[in-house]
């Protein structure tokens, strides 16, 4: 209000009234403003964490070898939880902001959302309009409606199954009768199937050991020590092993089969210690040439990294078999084998990884230009992914193999020119040894270009640790994990086929969590458009 509107009262009581309220206005504003001025505090030093957190992500990944934080490269897993981290921090500073301004940011307009799966239980909730005043006595018409969904989950629950079986007598008649006890796994165990379940598919499945099912279950007050799980698993195992082994007749029985193998810490009873192991998993998925067989993953826990142990997991199997560059593989083709039958496919993935490194360090210029060749190959498969084999082939004559034919031109013409013992040599050499097995998927619509596949299924189990077998000289199924892990091990496989190129992604991710965060410092200090509307959107 300005001065020449403002109407002053003759009367002095009046006068003290105005006095009082306009100080009591300026105490709000005072205490307004000192409330942003500290959230505007904390949401600066919010983004200067958030941003060190995007820098630090963008050294490792992209920095020169000397800035990186460590020798490795941080795993997709890794990037995904640090990026899950900053986008959870982002959201807070929204939502404090949005707080802050008492409500006056635009609404935002409606976005095409995904439905949820059509099994979900739907529980629907109308809200009725008050009726107006007047309006009482009039019929009312339904015009339309508004509807919106939101998912829900109902806690898990304990509950205790109490069984009786009743013991009868028939007066004149000797004997006592009553129902025989129902078959169990845990005999005379506390466990329901639904527990050991319950707790099987949170291990081995989801990665969350007993320990941590043991709080889990104490917030509940249900008491259950993890040895007596542990138990409990043991004998689950044992109880699966026959689909264990039924899973691995069925995988043999595919056209193609996927084989991998890595390293398992084991535990060597009474010495307190941890040995080596090895973990062998074999996939079957036929999706990708259009066949209509199961996917299925197996694993089988080894002393051993010999070629003896697939020989024996694979015995009888005349079919293709889809491997890296392990040697122990090879004399399942031999001619004085049973397994005589093995046709041997490669892994391109694994010949792109050996030039990849050389390039993503600079020191080869040959490994650069192998590894720009080799880029239309991957366009190539995903256009025929799902196609019959026939279709495969065909584009694949048309596409990739004149690609293929230059990029081993290519290492036959510059082999010579380099030291025997350079890391570029050694490259080359890797892909020219295994040649007939990189241009068989040229002729056989149904091997894929790679082998991610069984890739992808080896390192949930290799990353969570869920399992660690106890040394035992052992060998053998194990049962739980391929149960467990089938169906969530080959939906991984298809979301990670759906991703887009991840360096590039992860790049552009960051540089937009960095430009958001500028903005939003901007924003906070009032030399700026404030808080954008969208925040980056996360990675799929």
């Amino acid at each position: 209000m300005s001065a020449p509107d403002l109407a002053l009262p003759d009367d002095v009581d009046a006068l003290k009234a105005m006095v009082v309220a306009m100080a009591e206005k300026a105490a709000l504003l005072e205490e307004r403003n000192l409330h942003l001025e500290l959230v505007n505090k904390s949401a600066e030093e919010r983004i200067a964490r958030l941003t060190a957190v995007v820098k630090m992500l963008e050294r490792s990944r992209f920095g020169s070898r000397s800035e990186r934080l460590r020798a490795g490269a941080l795993s997709e897993e890794q990037y995904a939880l640090v990026f899950d981290e900053i986008e959870t921090g982002v959201a807070a500073i929204q939502a404090q902001m949005e707080k802050s301004a008492g409500g006056s940011k635009a609404k935002r307009a409606p976005r095409p959302r995904k439905g949820f799966a059509a099994h979900l239980e739907r529980i629907e909730v109308v809200i009725e309009p008050e009726t107006p005043a007047g309006c009482e006595a009039l019929e009312k018409i339904l015009i339309g409606e508004d509807v919106s969904e939101r998912l829900d989950v109902t806690p898990a629950k304990f509950r205790v199954i109490v069984t009786r079986r009743p013991k009868y007598a028939y007066k004149g008649w000797d004997g006592v009768i009553q129902a025989a006890a129902p078959a169990r796994i845990i005999e005379s165990g506390i466990p329901t199937e639904a527990l050991l379940a319950q707790s099987a598919v949170s291990k081995y499945a989801d990665g969350l050991p007993l320990y941590r099912q043991e709080a889990i279950y104490a917030r509940d007050q249900v008491e259950i020590d993890r040895s007596q799980m542990a138990q409990w698993m043991g004998k689950v195992g044992f109880e699966l092993e026959p689909l264990a082994d039924y899973a691995l007749t069925r995988i043999k029985q595919g056209e193609r089969v996927f084989a991998d193998e890595t390293t398992l810490p084991t535990l060597a009873p009474g010495s307190g210690k941890a040995k080596t192991a090895y973990l062998w998993t074999y996939v079957r998925d036929d999706r990708p040439f259009g066949g209509s067989g199961p996917p299925i993953v197996v694993y089988r826990f080894e002393d051993s990294r010999a070629g003896e142990c697939v020989a024996r997991h694979l015995d009888g199997y005349r079919g293709i078999l889809q491997v890296d560059g392990y040697a122990a593989y090879n004399r399942l083709a031999r001619s004085d084998r049973g397994n005589d039958g093995v046709t041997l496919a490669a892994c391109w993935s694994h010949v792109r990884r050996k030039f990849y490194e050389l390039h993503a360090a600079g020191s080869s210029v040959i490994a650069s230009q192998t590894v720009a060749q080799m880029a239309p190959l991957w366009a190539a498969e995903e256009a025929v992914r799902g196609q019959d084999p026939a279709v495969r082939i065909t584009a694949r004559q048309e596409k990739s193999a004149a690609v293929v034919a230059a990029l081993f031109a290519l290492g036959e013409k510059e082999l010579p020119k380099l030291s025997g013992k350079s890391k570029p040599a050694e490259a080359i050499r890797y892909a020219l040894g295994r040649r007939a097995a990189l241009e068989r998927f040229l002729t056989d619509g149904r091997i894929e270009i790679d082998s991610n596949t069984v890739e992808r299924a080896i390192r949930p189990q290799a990353i969570s640790g869920s399992f660690c077998p106890c040394w035992a000289g052992g060998r053998g199924p194990l049962p739980l994990a391929p149960v467990f892990r089938t169906s969530a091990s080959l939906r991984e496989q298809r979301r990670a086929r759906q991703r887009p190129d991840h360096s590039s992604r992860r790049r552009a991710r960051a540089c937009h969590y960095r430009s958001g965060l500028d903005d939003r410092s901007r924003g906070l200090r009032g030399d700026g458009p404030g808080l954008p509307a969208r925040i980056a959107c996360r990675a799929a």
